[in-house]
């Protein structure tokens, strides 16, 4: 089943997940955006996939784009190097 299904956000107006930067009024719609991925059943399924689709853009899975660039970056650097 295809987790988009069960989110808290398909109900939503999908412009609150992508606000234009991130300073001033951003601010306030990323943690607007935040509030509904913390009531949703699959965010954690959310996160995964934004993470494994590469997206940059907008609120996924309660995180922001400089939260999932970090989680990407940690995640990165745990990866084994084969050569």
């Amino acid at each position: 089943m295809d987790w988009r299904h069960d989110a808290a956000c398909r109900d939503e107006d999908p412009e609150l997940f992508f606000p234009i930067g991130n300073f001033g009024p951003a601010l306030i719609q990323i943690e607007e955006a935040k509030a509904v991925c913390n009531s949703c059943p699959v965010s954690a399924a959310c996160l995964r996939w934004a993470l494994d689709s590469g997206q940059d853009g907008g609120v996924w899975g309660g995180t922001s784009e400089d939260e999932r660039r970090r989680i990407r970056k940690r995640e990165s650097a745990r990866r084994p190097v084969f050569s």
